[in-house]
């Protein structure tokens, strides 16, 4: 075959074959396809789609450009992916409720990308911690505990690393085709039973409209199911945080908030929700109201923070991190009030610059070389639709130096509206795609 031959293919707005798309694939994993050629290939998918059948294809090409991960356990291997938000702190809840209702979760997560954190970044907040673990530890620690959250080794979907450096720079990134096949080559590549998928939607998230959301969602699910993974989507609101806060170390202590019965909120809807639909797609709850009642309990009974405790001890935290979680997590030297400039409602968030906010303060990376200071970021943000009065604390900005607390502070400020009009406010659950 010759990668002239499919990018022109692809030029015509014709779709290269099954067989075409699988070589392609594994030609940007050995290297036997260009930078150059890799570029054409993506831009020729931005301007005419693959369809549903070479969507399909060129993800289960990526999927097999590497490793696929096997499993001999005694119950049903799951997973779930969230397209990113701000205070989006899910993962570190479902993966220990559904290892505590029968399932085994080996969630291969990511850093975080843009304005959204990464979950990688948020579990490497925990001192001792590492989330690089050999695959002989790994499926150690998914047989034991029930669940590991680790970052993907460089064997899984190696055609899906070379292609989205190039998308990075080619001005490609937002194609729906190539998004879906990179989100589930690596996701497929572990071995899957189910998966659920969190697609955002909101100021917050990458798809701002609901539509976009939407789309996105049904090109996932069709295409992880046609690849022979039972697949739900839910649609869920980014207008605001999940959590009260935005940042690594926060954002663990919001979620050992939970894990410990101080708390429960929208991070525990969405963790109901999505988890609720895993369990029934994997045959563990009759249907998924019945899941997510057992993802509640789970939550609320110490089992979920039982298991998550054995994975951090696991992954070489401390083990007694559950029941001394604040004396473990790192905490900023400044920390600035973000207050009210009017009377009224809190009316409307830049989702986007609250995220960006926290990366200006050195809490994620501007480049893939920064490194993260995991204690910074915002705490205390107050909810849409909360009555507050000028001089009202509406965030906490927490810093390494003055000076970026001030450009936080006023970023915050901005980010932030306050209206005399009482908003709104979005469902948090807003659809589900199966």
């Amino acid at each position: 075959m010759d990668a002239r031959a499919i990018i022109a293919k692809l030029r015509r707005g014709q779709v290269p074959d099954t067989q075409e798309l699988a070589w392609f694939s594994q030609g940007l994993a050995d290297g036997g396809v260009s930078d150059a050629q890799a570029g054409a290939f993506a831009m020729a998918i931005c301007l005419n789609t693959l369809g549903n059948d070479g969507r399909v294809a060129l993800t289960l090409g990526m999927r097999d450009s590497g490793r696929i991960l096997d499993w001999d356990l005694d119950g049903p291997v799951l997973d779930k992916h969230s397209t990113g938000g701000i205070g989006d702190c899910v993962s570190l809840l479902l993966a220990p409720a559904v290892a505590a209702c029968g399932g085994y979760v080996p969630m291969i997560s990511g850093r975080g990308l843009g304005h959204t954190g990464g979950t990688l970044d948020k579990l490497e907040a925990i001192p001792g911690l590492t989330t690089t673990p050999d695959e002989q530890r790994f499926r150690e620690i998914v047989a034991q505990t029930g669940c590991a959250i680790v970052g993907a080794s460089a064997d899984i979907a190696p055609a899906d690393k070379r292609l989205y450096a190039v998308r990075d720079v080619t001005a490609t990134v937002e194609s729906l085709d190539l998004i879906t096949a990179s989100i589930l080559s690596k996701k497929l590549a572990a071995g899957l039973d189910a998966l659920v998928l969190d697609v955002k939607t909101g100021s917050g998230a990458f798809m701002k409209s609901k539509a976009e959301a939407a789309a996105l969602a049904q090109a996932l699910v069709q295409t992880a199911n046609a690849a022979g993974c039972k697949t739900t989507a839910i649609l869920t609101d980014m207008s605001q945080p999940l959590v009260p806060s935005v940042g690594n170390a926060l954002e663990v202590a919001e979620i050992m908030r939970v894990l410990t019965g101080q708390a429960m909120g929208p991070i525990a809807e969405v963790t109901c929700a999505l988890g609720g639909v895993l369990l029934a797609d994997a045959g563990l709850a009759p249907d998924a109201k019945a899941g997510a009642d057992a993802i509640d309990a789970a939550l609320r009974d110490g089992r979920a923070a039982d298991r998550f405790g054995r994975m951090i001890a696991a992954m070489g935290g401390p083990v007694q991190f559950v029941d001394n979680w604040s004396r473990f997590l790192p905490e900023a030297t400044v920390i600035s009030e973000v207050r009210a400039g009017s009377d009224g409602f809190v009316h409307s968030m830049d989702g986007e610059a609250l995220g960006l906010s926290v990366v200006a303060l050195g809490g994620g990376r501007q480049v893939e070389s920064d490194s993260v200071d995991p204690a910074v970021g915002l705490s205390d943000v107050v909810p849409l639709g909360t009555a507050v009065q000028r001089g009202q604390t509406i965030a906490r900005v927490h810093a390494a130096r003055e000076d970026a607390a001030r450009l936080a502070v006023d970023t915050v400020s901005k980010a932030i509206s306050v209206s005399p009009e009482k908003p709104d406010v979005a469902a948090l659950i807003q659809d589900r795609i199966s």
